[in-house]
């Protein structure tokens, strides 16, 4: 019809942006956008998002939170239009911001040892938020003035039934000098003076954070006994573009030491044991823990979750092309790199029992990587077992499996620390 015949030919273009711009937002006056935009010349997949402004009239674009040098997603306008609300991801907490939409001033509004994870807002610019900190579970709050007002209760009766472990801050200083930020969460009756056997957890991204949310696993592995190390080494986000950056063609090799480093400062803070030390993460967090496991001797058991193990033979099988070429080169033109960053070709080194899991039909991280590495150290005798889950992809999965997943991690990490000798 008419309509088709005309497609596309009454289009603008609005941004000549070469790198990405996302999340469109008319401002309510239709006369600007408002988006989130990542600089050209920074490497796509460690680029942080800057809210941007582009007025149509004049096709001006300007930058709005690029001095912040903090990723920033979800924005949205209050009714009026006079603010624009967005989240801000900051040094292991996640902020709710409110901008002035003429004059650029920017108020975090909902802020501290926290993560927001969504919100709304009205025309008046009141706003609801769905808040969680370290120790409970996202609930529904009203924020007025900078100030929340409890709405939901929804999970304060089972809270009520748990004893939750206290989490704090730590802040340290990697091998070669670079200041990094992690989380350390205690058993609910830590004791003092008392050494414990620890879990380093490794975040998946890698551009990603532990932060001051509520995290399920961390406080089961607690409960059960661990002290729980969660690093956020070079390459996480919430610590700025140059520190996003500090892992690029440096899987790995730049940030394994970095989560070492936190091990070393819960041992010499007296409430880790070192002859009882785990390791384990999914996705990224599985690839690092894969790396890890060839080039140090010190863990005696790790869960690697969804993990790599050959990157030449990752590409053209799993998603990720284009970053590939983006970041290492072509593997035929920048093997040397391929092939100093696999975890496969150290795996044969590895002194650590390890548990391997996965999703049969993950095409994020493909189960290969785990076959792989499986078969590697079963060959060189190291005590190793490999579990695919049928029909699962990289998330998503089936209560049954996320249970079978979690109990077989409890019971590897018991068998090998056994914290219920120590009597704890």
């Amino acid at each position: 019809d008419a309509d088709n015949d005309n497609k596309g030919k009454n289009l603008d273009q609005v941004t000549t942006n070469p790198a990405a711009d996302t999340s469109p937002l008319w401002h309510p006056d239709g006369k600007a956008l408002a988006y989130i935009s990542t600089k050209a010349g920074v490497e796509h997949n460690y680029a942080i998002g800057h809210l941007t402004r582009v007025d149509l009239a004049s096709s001006t674009t300007r930058y709005l939170t690029a001095r912040l040098d903090r990723a920033v997603y979800k924005p949205r306008f209050s009714g009026s239009g006079k603010y624009l609300y967005f989240l801000i991801e900051d040094s292991a907490e996640q902020h709710l911001t409110q901008m002035e939409w003429k004059t650029g001033r920017i108020k975090r509004i909902v802020q501290d040892s926290l993560r927001v994870t969504d919100f709304a807002v009205d025309r008046k610019g009141n706003a609801a938020a769905v808040i969680n900190t370290d120790t409970h579970p996202g609930e529904l709050y009203a924020v007025k003035r900078s100030r929340t007002k409890a709405l939901t209760r929804v999970n304060a009766t089972l809270m009520s039934r748990l004893q939750i472990g206290k989490t704090e801050e730590i802040h340290y200083k990697a091998p070669d000098g670079w200041d990094i930020e992690g989380l350390v969460t205690f058993p609910p009756h830590y004791q003092a003076g008392k050494r414990y056997p620890l879990i380093l957890q490794i975040h998946g991204g890698p551009v990603s954070q532990y932060d001051h949310g509520f995290s399920f696993a961390t406080q089961l592995l607690a409960a059960h006994g661990y002290i729980v190390v969660r690093s956020n080494p070079r390459g996480s986000s919430g610590y700025g573009q140059d520190f996003t950056l500090g892992l690029f063609q440096g899987w790995g090799e730049k940030d394994y030491k970095d989560v070492l480093a936190a091990v070393d400062y819960a041992i010499a803070q007296g409430y880790a044991d070192p002859e009882r030390l785990g390791v384990g993460g999914y996705s990224y967090g599985g690839i690092l823990t894969n790396y890890i496991l060839g080039h140090s001797t010190r863990f005696k058991a790790a869960v690697s979750g969804a993990g790599s193990g050959l990157y030449t033979a990752s590409y053209g099988h799993d998603e990720y092309q284009l970053w590939y070429e983006s970041e290492l080169g072509a593997p035929w033109e920048n093997r040397e790199l391929w092939e100093r960053l696999s975890p496969f070709n150290y795996i044969h080194k590895a002194t650590t029992p390890t548990l391997f899991m996965g999703g049969e039909k993950d095409w994020n991280v493909p189960i290969q990587g785990s076959e792989q590495l499986y078969q590697v150290m079963k060959r060189v005798g190291i005590d190793s077992e490999l579990v695919v889950y049928p029909g699962e992809h990289h998330g998503g999965w089936s209560y049954a499996n996320n249970m079978d997943y979690l109990k077989r991690m409890l019971a590897w990490y018991a068998r090998y620390l056994k914290p219920a000798a120590q009597g704890e």
